[in-house]
């Protein structure tokens, strides 16, 4: 099994809008052109660590296709319309064996 089966993103998955996360500019962070990324959607908080080691509450957990580009510090609207900051994002890639690889996000 390479990745997430599309049966799986087509059925149960929803379409979110990432915006890249691409650095600090003079009024702020600054995003890349936003792109729509199917992605299953878990909207269960639960503790993670965050990119500087801090424990943090994450609201929503991302699985999306393991090409995706998505960083930490990333904006992502929500199917129900809320925008989010991205605290942790990573491929999770099983190579030969048989689990789904993919990308997990997850938000504030």
């Amino acid at each position: 099994m390479r990745g997430i089966p599309e049966w799986l993103l087509d059925r149960l998955g929803q379409d979110v809008t990432v915006e890249p996360y691409q650095g600090a500019g003079p009024f702020g962070p600054v995003y890349g052109p936003p792109r729509t990324v199917r992605a299953l959607v878990d909207n269960r908080r639960r503790r993670v660590l965050s990119s500087d080691g801090t424990e943090v509450l994450a609201e929503t957990t991302l699985r999306m296709r393991l090409g995706e580009t998505c960083p930490v510090g990333s904006r992502v609207t929500l199917p129900d319309g809320r925008r989010v900051q991205v605290l942790t994002s990573a491929e999770h890639d099983g190579r030969s064996l048989p689990v789904p690889s993919h990308r997990e996000v997850t938000t504030t």
